[in-house]
């Protein structure tokens, strides 16, 4: 697969998690009932917002250290291919905290 159908995977799989979001969150405000912002946000609002703020700034955090820390490992690699499995395993601690982020959004959703 092509590196621009895998980014146009990812980049549509984001956007439709962020409507999904964004779609539950008009729903706990109401506005699909055709009632106003004027009532103020109820607590079931905010757990969607804070899901999505959780969501989104976790993928932004570990993407930016995702490329640094890829770039940087493709250097070393390239130096000595010995540092293969360290620089293997750095990349893979910055990508879970893109899953600690989902996992807090799923936490504040289904929370008890």
């Amino acid at each position: 697969m092509k590196l621009r159908n895998k980014l146009a995977l990812t980049t549509s799989m984001a956007i439709l998690i962020a409507l999904t979001f964004l779609n539950m969150t008009a729903k706990a405000l109401g506005l699909s009932e055709g009632l106003s912002l004027s009532q103020g946000v109820t607590a079931e609002a905010g757990k969607f917002i804070g899901a999505g703020l959780a969501v989104g700034l976790a993928g932004l955090g570990s993407s930016i250290g995702m490329g640094n820390a890829s770039a940087a490992a493709i250097g070393a690699i390239s130096e000595n291919e010995e540092l293969f499995g360290t620089a293997l395993i750095f990349v893979v601690l910055i990508e879970a905290v893109a899953i600690y982020g989902l996992l807090v959004a799923l936490l504040l959703i289904f929370a008890v």
